[in-house]
């Protein structure tokens, strides 16, 4: 593939509801420009974009795959994005690095919650929109049912560009709203053919041409409510600079598998679509954090953003790139400013799919990759004559968490690793080990999500793992203060062991133990005092009640006895755990269980299902406020150990409209009911390790 100036690249990032037929669209696109030999099927497993074992199994895209084509002479490079909620991170990249968004919209399905959420990763990142319609060959598609749709959501902005003439139940004729001319497919190739006659809708397509030009100025706006007829070359410009500009998104349509109407999207990309030139300029910020105005400059200082990396255990590392300014070859000096160390270049690529093509360097404005760097997704490389940052990929925060397990023992660095790798690959994912429960912990976007985590696993690193529900770190306190006896008397040959301490236990606001002293006379001299207190924060690591650690807890020695020749640091450690075993059943000890703030944000229909929920899951609701778009956002305190399944319920319930964020407060007295169950799953547990 040749090289490419900014203004004849075009980078796409293709979205959608899962099921649309986005890597179809982009398999049709890829066929059609003669960038592959032949039209490959997501059902047979042989497409560009879905080249990883997980999306061949699944039948569905998984990661984020750039696929660069070549149409009229222009470059586009088209990153497939994923449709399922699970894999939402691969949306953030492909939004990341793109200049526009090509929505697809199922023909029979219309507008669902994948397309509101890409329409609105699009609008967060200001890319214009252009929506294709899929498809329409099936005979329970109807496409204006799913225009009309799209105008209700989206507003007047929507644009009719290419529409269907059904006949015979069949959509075999498009028609070119803007051009006036029409086209039969046969076998994906077009023909032009008399336009059909189309009555009274031809002239409502054109009323919502003219309503979306009126949307992209003072002056067409006045001009369109005044009665005014826009002239052809006013539409056909006002459109062109409403798409750049995200004042207008234009609707194609056709059928991928057919390859219906992909040509006439082809011609609309390179014609409406902003170029890198127009839209991949970036504002970073210099190390001070100052604001700094990047031009897409093949001349200029080189900055570019890390949006993706995959990791593989044979070939190593492979970042993604955005270049913003300048040029990046095997002879840059690069500087990671994220991290502050220099990068070293071997070569530069153009992936498609899964293939790579050695490139001479990667210009601005143009997406490709570099093997081996130590940076990560996010990273900025720069020119250290221009030291900027630029923003990183923003993520959603994973709502799923697991306990990691390995089938075969001894294994558990093994899954670490395996892990700590997968997470360079996908940001989504978190992982750490709790030190308190001793389990491996991963977080991710839901079920799915850690199933294909798993598989990864396996087969990228050989290591087989099951996934549990994590043990909640629970805590236990008393309420009431004690006085006991702790008498630690052994007579053996020669030196016996002779420690004997009076210790008060009561409640207080301490995170552990805080300990204190009052002894007087000597009962027990000061040299022991160290030996009582380390022998009590040895015993408050497991409670009383359940083996969990115990907090706000005041231990005071205030008498004792000693004896001159058998007493020693270690008979007062042992006398000190004997108070504690003796003294903490005596002061009403409690089961405290950790404590969350839940911020669930959900469409005004969900909101009497969330309530209940919360109230079932034993939470108190704080408040809610309005969140904008029909959507309110409530605030309510919910045990930890409620929250496991929380996200499968919002899913299913919002069907994947809903979002939250739970964050640790603090922790509560449990209540009886619950405090005996984690009593008796302790004991259980207790009993199977014996």
């Amino acid at each position: 593939m040749k090289q490419y100036e900014a203004k004849h690249i075009l980078n796409i990032a293709l979205a959608g509801h899962g099921g649309a037929g986005k890597t179809s669209i982009a398999e049709a696109m890829l066929y059609l420009s003669g960038a592959t030999d032949r039209l490959g099927k997501v059902g047979e497993g042989n497409t560009v974009c879905d080249f990883d074992p997980e999306e061949i199994k699944r039948k569905t895209s998984v990661l984020t795959s750039v696929a660069p084509l070549e149409w009229k002479n222009n470059k586009i490079n088209l990153l497939d994005a994923p449709g399922l909620f699970d894999f939402e991170g691969g949306l953030c990249e492909a939004v990341r690095a793109a200049d526009c968004m090509l929505v697809a919209v199922s023909g029979k399905d219309g507008v669902a919650v994948g397309t509101e959420k890409a329409a609105a990763a699009a609008d967060a990142r200001g890319l214009s929109k252009i929506f294709f319609v899929n498809g329409l060959c099936d005979e329970s598609a109807d496409f204006y049912k799913v225009f009309e749709n799209l105008k209700s959501y989206f507003g007047p902005s929507v644009c009719p560009v290419v529409v269907p003439y059904i006949q015979n139940g069949k959509a075999n004729i498009y028609v070119n709203v803007l051009e006036y001319k029409a086209y039969e497919y046969h076998d994906g190739k077009a023909v032009e053919v008399k336009m059909p006659d189309m009555g009274t809708r031809l002239e409502g397509l054109r009323t919502a041409i003219y309503e979306a030009v009126a949307e992209t100025g003072d002056d067409m706006f006045d001009k369109y409510f005044s009665g005014e007829s826009f002239t052809p070359e006013e539409v056909i410009v006002g459109i062109s600079k409403g798409v750049k500009t995200g004042a207008v998104s234009p609707v194609f349509c056709g059928d991928a598998l057919l390859l219906n109407g992909i040509d006439q999207l082809l011609n609309g990309l390179v014609w409406l679509a902003p170029s890198a030139a127009e839209k991949s300029g970036e504002t970073g910020t210099d190390e001070e954090g100052n604001p700094v105005e990047l031009a897409v400059d093949e001349t200029a200082p080189s900055a570019a953003v890390v949006f993706k990396t995959v990791a593989d255990p044979f070939i190593g590392k492979l970042s993604y790139l955005k270049v913003i300014a300048g040029r990046i070859s095997s002879d840059s000096g690069l500087v990671n400013l994220t991290t502050g160390q220099p990068e070293r270049v071997g070569k530069t690529i153009v992936p498609r799919g899964k293939k790579q093509e050695d490139v001479p360097y990667l210009a601005a404005g143009d997406i490709g990759a570099v093997p081996k760097l130590s940076a990560k997704t996010g990273d900025t490389l720069c020119s250290p004559e221009r030291r900027v940052k630029l923003a990183p990929v923003e993520y959603p925060a994973p709502s799923l968490s697991m306990a990691v397990l390995p089938k075969a023992k001894g294994e558990e660095d093994k899954v670490a690793q395996g892990i700590i790798r997968l997470t360079e690959e996908d940001p989504t994912l978190r992982f750490s080990t709790n030190a308190e429960t001793h389990q491996m912990i991963v977080s991710g976007m839901g079920e799915q999500h850690l199933d294909v985590l798993a598989s990864k696993l396996k087969k990228k690193f050989g290591v087989a793992i099951q996934l549990e529900t994590p043990r909640v770190a629970y805590r236990e306190t008393i309420r009431k203060k004690v006085q006991v006896q702790g008498k630690y008397k052994k007579q053996t040959g020669g030196h016996g062991q002779y420690g004997d301490v009076w210790i008060e236990f009561e409640p207080c606001e301490a995170e552990g133990l805080e300990f204190a002293e009052r002894v007087v006379g000597g009962s027990v001299p000061k040299s022991f005092f160290p030996a009582v207190e380390k022998g009590l924060r040895e015993c408050i690591e497991r409670g009383p009640l359940a083996g969990y650690p115990v907090v706000g807890l005041r231990a005071t020695l205030y008498d004792g006895s000693y004896h001159p020749v058998d007493s020693s640091e270690m008979s007062f450690k042992m006398a000190a755990a004997l108070a504690y075993k003796t003294g903490m059943p005596k002061a009403s000890p409690v089961l405290l269980e950790p404590i969350g703030t839940l911020r669930c944000t959900v469409p005004d229909d969900n909101m009497g299902d969330l309530m209940g929920e919360i109230n079932k899951r034993r939470g108190r609701v704080l408040g809610m406020e309005p969140a904008g778009a029909g959507t309110q956002t409530i605030e309510a305190d919910v045990p930890q150990s409620e929250m496991h399944d929380f996200t499968t319920f919002v899913r299913q319930v919002t069907q994947g409209r809903g979002s939250f964020t739970f964050t640790f407060a603090r922790y509560e007295e449990a209540p009886p009911q619950v405090a005996q169950k984690v009593m008796e799953s302790s004991t259980s547990a207790e009993t199977a390790d014996a």
